[in-house]
C-alpha cells in the first residue's frame, strides 16, 4: 500500500539525500495538529506513524521542508516541530550552487477553476482557519469528509482544462521567478514541459501521484534532475 511505500522510502532511499522537499498533499486530509494529541490519535494512528518516520529521517541528518497542499493546508507548527521540518511559503525559490528551482504545490496556477480559487483564497485566511480549528475535532473530520465528497463529485463535471495549470498564468509565474525550473504537483499529470518565455527555455516538471503500486521522487545530483520510481 502507499503508506508502506512511503515509509520504506523514508527509511531507505531518502536517507542518502541532503534534503527532502515535500510539495503538499502529504495527507489526504488534515483536520488540525491536535489530531496527534494523546487521546485523539486513535483515528489518525497512521499519521502518528508518518510523523515518527519523518522525525527519524531528520534525526539521521536529512533536512526536511514541506509546502501546504490543497488537502493538508492546516498542517501547523506542532506537526512541523514533531517531525523536525520547516514549513515553506508557496512558492519557494530554491537557489543551489549550480541551478535555481521554484517549488510550488501547483494549485494556485489552476486559475481557470474559479470556484476552487475562491475557496482556496477563503481557506488560507487566518480568521477562517482559526474559526475552523476552534470546532471540536470530530466536527472538523466530518466537515472535511463532506468537502472531499463534494470535491470528487464536482471533478466529474469539470472540463479537463479546469484542473490543469493555465498556460498564460504559468508563463507569467515563470517570468516573475526569473525563469527558474518549476517543480509542482497537484494536477495529476506527470510530465516534463518545455516553456519558451521571452525567448528563454524553461522546464516545468510535474510530479506523479503516489499509488498502492508505486511512488516517485525527483532527484537532483548537482547537474541533472531525474525521476526515480519507488515500489
Amino acid at each position: 500500500m502507499v503508506t508502506r511505500i512511503f515509509l520504506d522510502f523514508l527509511a531507505g532511499r531518502a536517507r542518502s539525500a541532503e534534503h527532502l522537499f515535500i510539495l503538499g498533499d502529504l495527507f489526504e486530509a488534515w483536520p488540525g495538529d491536535d489530531c496527534l494529541d494523546q487521546g485523539n490519535a486513535g483515528e489518525d494512528s497512521f499519521a502518528a506513524d508518518i510523523v515518527a518516520a519523518l522525525r527519524a529521517l531528520t534525526r539521521s541528518g536529512v533536512g526536511l521542508s514541506l509546502l501546504h497542499g490543497n488537502r493538508d493546508f492546516l498542517l501547523g507548527d506542532s506537526f512541523m516541530a514533531g517531525c523536525g521540518a520547516r514549513l515553506l511559503a508557496d512558492p519557494h525559490v530554491l537557489s543551489l550552487p549550480t541551478w535555481q528551482f521554484v517549488l510550488a504545490h501547483g494549485d494556485a496556477l489552476c486559475t481557470d477553476d474559479r470556484d476552487y480559487q475562491a475557496f482556496r483564497a477563503l481557506a488560507r485566511q487566518d480568521d477562517w482557519q482559526s474559526a475552523f480549528l476552534a470546532k471540536p475535532l470530530h466536527e472538523r473530520r466530518q466537515a472535511i469528509l463532506a468537502l472531499r465528497q463534494q470535491s470528487e463529485s464536482a471533478k466529474r463535471g469539470k472540463a479537463d482544462f479546469l484542473m490543469d495549470v493555465n498556460p498564460a498564468a504559468t508563463d507569467d509565474f515563470l517570468r516573475a521567478h526569473g525563469y527558474a525550473t518549476l517543480i509542482h504537483g497537484h494536477t495529476h499529470r506527470p510530465a516534463r514541459h518545455d516553456h519558451i518565455v521571452d525567448g528563454i527555455h524553461v522546464e516545468r516538471w510535474v510530479m506523479a501521484d503516489w499509488t498502492d503500486q508505486a511512488g516517485e521522487c525527483l532527484c537532483w545530483d548537482g547537474e541533472t534532475l531525474t525521476r526515480e520510481l519507488l515500489t
